[in-house]
């Protein structure tokens, strides 16, 4: 009797491929990660989250190249002065980047860091394993258990300038796995810049646990690549009094998931979570959200928009868990698309889920074309059929836009997507 075939196992497959890291205090954290990925597996196109998103080419053993874009356009963030951590392809590029020192804050990194004593032992990964719960993310799991780096912020006080992570993209191979954690004091307050594509394929975590009456502002502009592929996740943790606030903008990139996973644990805290995506041919985006509620008069918003044309994809999964005890709960969620051709598509599923009574919570998607009186309107006027297209669809994402805090960040983003649709006027 022939003997049985046995299927081949992609999770085992994947991790035979992958080197962890076997020194220092991070390695506790990671093997108890490879153990919970290799309970739940990676992720399938059965699986219920992943049911609008092929993960084919995110867990295979080997990346799909992606050729590098060349620019020569003015890097975002340019004119800001910030600290700059650079990576390249996933590796630190020591020369590119600042002096990591700065008032108010310390930042190691997460490949040099071999104190037992360090105050990320205990921490690396725990955010990570509560956001497995009720709803399994084994890619962020094997995050995890592989990151070879990333960097450790720990923000005691307010510094004097935002820090900024600039991500490069060198080789059509590269194939990253990053890890940040960033703990924000109580009283402190952080802007985390973020831009870049990174590399061919990138798997990042950034966890971030946000102290009583802390603030943390995070703004990330994923990189223009056309063939790059990414698969990311934010874990936040809010204390009482906090304020977390967080904006995406995409464009182009064969393949983007964005998880973000935000648990509300002290009273009167808020959380803002935005992203705005622009998106031509080949083009897949997935943002899934999933904010809990477990303390009294807590406020969140979730606002996404994306602009898809030529065959685009959009995706959004977003849910409001509000836990019993939960009361004054105040949730808010909207997902909207403009699609500029009938070929393109956007899937959405919000959800509600509500043990509390004293609530106010809300959740709304809609998909559609460009308004044709709006449009006529600007064309009586001279503004010519691209240029008026382009103004509405600015108009279209300004609500997503507008979640950034600070106004010299938004009005660089919306330059940034103005030169988008410009350069794909017809």
């Amino acid at each position: 009797m022939a003997e049985a075939v046995q299927k081949p196992n992609p999770t085992e497959e994947m991790i035979a491929t992958l080197e962890m890291p076997s020194a220092g205090w991070s390695v506790a954290a990671r093997q108890n990660a490879l153990t919970r990925l290799r309970a739940t597996g990676l992720p399938q196109r059965r699986d219920e989250y992943w049911k609008y998103t092929r993960p084919d080419t995110l867990i295979q053993p080997v990346a799909e190249p992606a050729a590098v874009f060349e620019n020569d356009e003015a890097q975002l963030f340019d004119d800001v002065d910030r600290l700059k951590i650079v990576f390249v392809d996933g590796t630190f590029d020591a020369d590119a980047s600042d002096d990591l020192a700065l008032d108010g804050i310390t930042i190691d990194r997460l490949e040099q860091t071999d104190a037992d004593l360090h105050w990320a032992r205990d921490l690396y990964g725990t955010l990570e394993q509560n956001g497995q719960t009720p709803v399994a993310r084994p890619l962020a799991a094997l995050n995890t258990a592989f990151a070879s780096d990333g960097v450790l912020i720990h923000v005691t006080s307010t510094p004097s300038k935002p820090v900024s992570i600039i991500y490069r993209h060198a080789s059509t191979t590269s194939d990253a796995i990053l890890h940040h954690f960033v703990k924000v004091d109580s009283g402190a307050e952080l802007t985390l810049l973020e831009n870049g594509p990174a590399a061919a394929r990138l798997n990042k975590v950034m966890e971030i646990d946000v102290a009583d009456d802390a603030a943390f502002h995070h703004v990330r502009a994923q990189g223009r690549d056309h063939e790059r592929r990414a698969a990311t996740h934010i874990f936040a943790r809010l204390g009482a009094r906090s304020l977390f606030k967080s904006f995406t903008v995409t464009v182009n990139g064969v393949m983007t998931r964005n998880d973000c996973i935000i648990e509300l644990t002290g009273d009167d805290a808020s959380a803002h979570v935005a992203g705005a995506c622009v998106g031509d041919g080949a083009f897949h985006h997935d943002d899934t959200v999933f904010v809990t509620h477990d303390a009294v008069n807590c406020e969140s918003r979730q606002v996404f928009k994306k602009v898809l044309r030529n065959g685009a994809t959009g995706v959004f999964q977003g849910k409001i868990l509000v836990k019993a005890g939960a009361q004054k709960t105040d949730g808010y969620q909207i997902s909207q698309s403009l699609l500029l051709d009938e070929d393109s598509q956007f899937l959405a599923k919000p959800e509600l889920e509500i043990y509390a009574d004293d609530v106010a919570c809300s959740h709304g998607s809609t998909s559609g074309a460009i308004d044709e009186e709006a449009l006529f309107y600007l064309r009586a006027r001279g503004v010519s059929k691209n240029e008026a297209t382009d103004l509405l669809t600015l108009s279209f994402l300004a609500e997503a836009v507008e979640e950034i805090a600070q106004e010299s960040l938004r009005d660089q983003i919306n330059g940034r997507l103005a030169s988008w649709l410009g350069r794909r006027s017809d």
